[in-house]
């Protein structure tokens, strides 16, 4: 055995000395370090020689299709940080489908013919119940404005052209119903950007300290550019003579100088009872000569009244007998007869309506069995009961 073998052999057996054997001399502690040392090396180099390629690092950008394909469904941020989508639709009917987060695909707008657009919405127009006048006067602003924009594009001239419109009548006679259809239709026509109804009263518009009035009138405002603002019982912002300051006149005065700066892409509705109205509009000058188109909207008689109720049982499948029918109709010419300057109109319709369903939910659930017949059917009795309710 040469002398370098038996050095190692030496180094080996000083190394696995027992756990907390004691070492000899500093000579031994050095050599104990150096075999150490020497194991480590080898393992690392055993270690590079069996370990696979190392993966590369991923791309800082990715290609839009690669983001497609990536799995998000769950890396959503929380509910109050992703954007809502709102509703759009300005009629009960209008509904829209909501898209996946997770499909991969982008959403796609929808194209609709315009023309075929403003055909449905005068369909729809026609179908309600009586507004005969209001009908034709509504058609023939749309027809107006329709031949304003083909004189535009064939380079004609144009008298100047106001818009904004007075809907007087008493409640319930279908105000609000066809300013919605008339911001549908001018979206449908190209003259609004977007076509919502804003509607809001006097509360809407007036603060209760000065200065603050013009800034809640003018974020009203704000939310409606691009389709109607409809001011429900407009005359409450203008108060009688000698009442003292009011901040309604600051509402106005607001009002007056935002449709001023909008005028290309806003359109106001004021509304209410007929002589309060009239009133209204002549309190101020700028009033009279920003609104100069009036659609009067008069009472349902007593056979429209009749046919709205009627329309209500079809629409919730409820069956008048014929003797719930005969009262029903005399009920309506009496209440149509009989009214006053609070006449509800369709209001006081559709309240009688759900009297009637009370009466006959309280009815039909006192019997042992229940039909189908009995679900649906509605009684004389359960309308002169409602009468009183």
């Amino acid at each position: 055995m040469d002398r370098n073998t038996k050095n190692e052999k030496a180094n080996l057996e000083r190394s696995l000395k027992p756990a907390g054997s004691y070492l000899d001399s500093l000579a031994d502690f050095a050599d104990l370090l150096g075999t150490i040392r020497q194991a480590e090396n080898a393992a690392k180099e055993l270690l590079n020689e069996t370990s696979p390629e190392p993966k590369k690092a991923a791309p800082s950008v990715i290609t839009r299709e690669q983001f497609r394909k990536t799995d998000v469904s769950n890396d959503q941020p929380p509910i109050q940080d992703r954007e809502l989508t709102p509703h759009n639709g300005p009629s009960p009917g209008n509904s829209s489908s909501e898209t996946e987060c997770t499909s991969g695909k982008e959403p796609e707008e929808v194209e609709v013919d315009p023309q075929k657009r403003v055909e449905e919405l005068l369909e729809k127009l026609d179908a309600l119940i009586g507004l005969e006048n209001i009908k034709q006067s509504v058609k023939s602003l749309i027809n107006y404005v329709k031949i304003r924009k083909l004189r535009t594009e064939n380079e004609l001239p144009n008298p100047p052209l106001s818009l904004h419109m007075v809907f007087t009548g008493n409640p319930g006679t279908g105000k609000t119903t066809v300013a919605r259809i008339l911001s549908e239709l001018y979206r449908a026509i190209g003259v609004l950007s977007k076509g919502q109804l804003v509607e809001v009263d006097r509360s809407g518009l007036v603060a209760g300290f000065v200065g603050q009035t013009a800034l809640k009138t003018s974020e009203v405002v704000k939310g409606a550019l691009g389709g109607i603002l409809f001011i429900d019982e407009a005359y409450s912002l203008a108060p009688d003579v000698g009442s003292g300051n009011d901040f309604g006149r600051e509402a106005i005065e607001a009002l007056l100088k935002l449709m001023e700066d909008h005028r290309d892409d806003l359109i106001v509705i004021v509304a209410g009872y007929r002589g309060p109205m009239e009133r209204f509009i002549t309190s101020n000058p700028g009033l009279e000569s920003r609104f100069n188109r009036y659609f009067m909207f008069e009472d349902y008689n007593g056979g429209e009244l009749f046919d709205i109720f009627s329309s209500m049982c079809v629409n919730s499948e409820y069956v008048l007998t014929d003797e719930a029918t005969d009262f029903a109709r005399e009920f309506f010419d009496e209440l149509y007869t009989a009214r006053d300057e609070n006449f509800g109109n369709a209001r006081h319709v559709r309240n009688f309506f759900e009297n009637i369903v009370s009466v006959h939910s309280d009815r039909v659930s006192d019997l042992e069995t229940h039909t189908r017949e009995d679900l649906t059917m509605v009684l004389r009795e359960d309308l002169e009961k409602a009468v009183f309710m």
